[in-house]
């Protein structure tokens, strides 16, 4: 089902995290110290991270003065594909060069309010939330290039220590698959 992003406030600070990465690692908010932080809510079989996965790293490969995180908080044991050796295959197929991290217990995808994938949270040097929403205005089928121009517009605001004006698209994607409760 698609969803948009919830649009959490600007300003707001990054939760901490200790997440598994896919070589067995724990990754945390303090190992990303970077001018700026983009946290990428994303998963393996949606559709619409597919859509832009190919481009997405492309436009991450290029950045400096830029730390990007990958974290799937989807539910792996009702969508396997979305479990490590299926993210692992993503990062390859979609030459992805940033850490992906598993939020088994969800606690992190809840913390940021992620609601879809994908879901961006771009934050500035004092991990402030600087931007939320949508990689560009591309979504599968609506015949719009995939391009990263809102995303990279913002990432250009926040290296010159400039506020990115509102509005803020959201992203539009798959529901995060949670667990049963």
């Amino acid at each position: 089902m698609a969803l948009n992003s919830t649009m959490v406030p600007l300003g707001s600070p990054a939760p901490d995290f200790s997440l598994p990465d896919l070589d067995g690692g724990l990754r945390s908010l303090s190992d990303f110290d970077s001018h700026a932080l983009l946290v990428a809510f994303t998963c393996n079989h949606c559709p619409y991270v597919r859509h832009i996965e190919q481009t997405f790293g492309a436009f991450t490969s290029g950045q400096t003065d830029l730390d990007v995180v990958a974290i799937c908080p989807n539910d792996a044991a009702s969508h396997p594909e979305d479990g490590p050796a299926g993210l692992a295959e993503q990062a390859a197929r979609a030459n992805w060069t940033f850490p992906y991290l598993t939020d088994e217990s969800q606690e992190v995808a809840r913390a940021y309010g992620a609601a879809c994938t994908p879901d961006f949270f771009l934050y500035g040097p004092d991990r402030k939330l600087a931007y939320r929403g949508a990689f560009d205005g591309s979504t599968p089928g609506n015949g719009v290039p995939v391009t990263g121009e809102y995303l990279a517009s913002a990432i250009e605001l926040v290296r010159r220590g400039e506020p990115v004006p509102v509005p803020h698209y959201p992203s539009t994607g798959c529901s995060i698959k949670w667990r049963e409760a």
